[in-house]
């Protein structure tokens, strides 16, 4: 390898940050102030709640979205996070993932709808988001930590660049599925590009596009283990502590904790993407119930 030149990419990009920093300082200071904000006020007001009403409100989700075996198996696993005296650092856990899968959809859903109308852009957003899939988690909290230090919100910003990705795609790929003649029937109605993207590609693009949100909070979650190194407070860093002190108690307890969020988050999301599809829920037995009212009187008239 003598005499072959070296090119110093990683200092560039180091040069890049520091310079990124040293500009934008104000602007990060701005979204510290935000992020922080919304993580501690969202994490105080779950922790402040009693555990019980809470998990009354989590099961009631779950039977309202999905079953009641899934509001029973919330309740269940629930308790056991109580009984393992990880309550608090699930709660902060979840206003993590939540605030950070929320920014992630906000910028998802937009880039995607752009992808699915654009060809040009698609191109060139779609190498950027392999870039962005295959980079090691851990590497994210490089440019984090320069730029917010440590606690909640590098753990944000790092949760948000590693998750956004599969919302992006999943959106541009639920758009560009919706059947061609039907955008087309609503151009020969005389409606305009934003009334057919609201109207016919956004609806039935739906269950794509909530597949891509349930990409992003599990990757979220996953991605909040790793912020635990960052010193963001939760299930994450507990972990983190349990790794540098070989407590395989308190490394067990705060994995399973982040398992039970993992699974909660996974079944409420995957069934507002196909609400149809589970019939026990409350909403399903609600629609029935209508759809009884609305045929009665045809049948009367029959």
């Amino acid at each position: 390898m003598d005499g072959f030149p070296r090119i110093p990419l990683g200092e560039w990009v180091a040069d890049g940050l520091d310079w990124f920093k040293g500009t934008f300082d104000w602007l990060l200071d701005f979204v510290t102030i935000v992020v922080r904000w919304l993580v501690e006020g969202l994490a105080d007001v779950l922790v402040a709640i009693p555990f019980p009403a809470l998990i009354l409100v989590f099961a009631l989700i779950g039977w309202l979205v999905r079953s009641w075996q899934l509001a029973v198996g919330t309740v269940l696993t629930m308790l056991l996070i109580v009984a393992m005296e990880q309550w608090e650092n699930a709660m902060l856990t979840l206003a993590l993932v939540l605030v950070a899968a929320l920014i992630a959809v906000v910028i998802a859903v937009p880039l995607g709808i752009l992808a699915a109308r654009h060809d040009a852009f698609s191109a060139v957003i779609k190498p950027i988001l392999d870039f962005m899939q295959t980079m090691p988690a851990f590497v994210y909290l490089i440019p984090a930590v320069i730029f917010f230090s440590i606690g909640f919100v590098p753990g944000v910003f790092a949760t948000v660049l590693f998750s956004v990705a599969p919302g992006v795609r999943f959106t541009e790929l639920g758009i560009r599925g919706v059947d061609a003649e039907t955008v087309e029937a609503g151009y020969a109605f005389g409606a305009t590009p934003g009334k057919i993207l609201r109207g016919i590609q956004l609806p039935l693009a739906m269950p794509t596009i909530m597949a891509g949100i349930n990409q992003v909070i599990m990757l979220a979650l996953s991605m909040a283990v790793v912020a635990g190194m960052a010193g963001a407070n939760g299930l994450g860093k507990e972990v983190v502590a349990a790794i540098s002190t070989l407590n395989i108690a308190k490394g067990v307890e705060a994995g399973l904790g982040v398992v039970i969020l993992a699974v909660f988050l996974d079944r409420v999301t995957a069934a507002l993407g196909n609400p149809g599809d589970y019939r026990s829920s409350l909403l399903g037995a609600l629609r029935r119930r209508r759809a009884a009212r609305r045929s009665a009187p045809v049948a009367k008239a029959a």
